[in-house]
């Protein structure tokens, strides 16, 4: 490559690069709403009248099948979700809390501080008591 100057070569490369975005990028839209076709056409059936019955064990429903769950349910899940993930977090600092220097240490204080800041404003909100 006698002739190619550095500065062709570089523009080249991310030229290269723009492509395999552009790439990445088609082929994320067509897997997404190419298995959203899929799946409809796989799954599209006529609609009668027993199918769309809502369906236990055999057994006919009595009463109104689309009942509504308490809120409490969704917060408790929504706290477990929120104190899990932050958990898993703390167990990775755990493990590489040797590799850390002091600005890590003070940072993980500081998450540590949010979280309890987090689990106190919800105990006091009465969140964490079932009703």
């Amino acid at each position: 490559m006698r002739g190619v100057r550095a500065s062709d070569r570089e523009n080249e490369l991310d030229q290269t690069g723009l492509i395999y975005v552009l790439g990445f990028g088609f082929a994320a839209t067509t897997f997404v709403f190419g298995t959203i076709l899929f799946s409809w056409l796989v799954t599209h059936r006529r609609r009668t009248a027993q199918k769309g019955l809502p369906y236990e064990c055999g057994i006919d429903t009595i009463g109104d099948t689309w009942s509504r769950f308490g809120l409490a349910f969704y917060l408790y899940a929504l706290l477990f979700v929120a104190f899990d993930v932050e958990i898993i977090f703390i167990y990775l600092w755990a493990i590489a809390i040797r590799a850390l220097s002091v600005n890590g240490l003070v940072l993980m204080a500081v998450f540590l501080v949010v979280l309890m800041y987090g689990e106190f404003y919800a105990w006091k909100k009465g969140d964490l008591t079932w009703r």
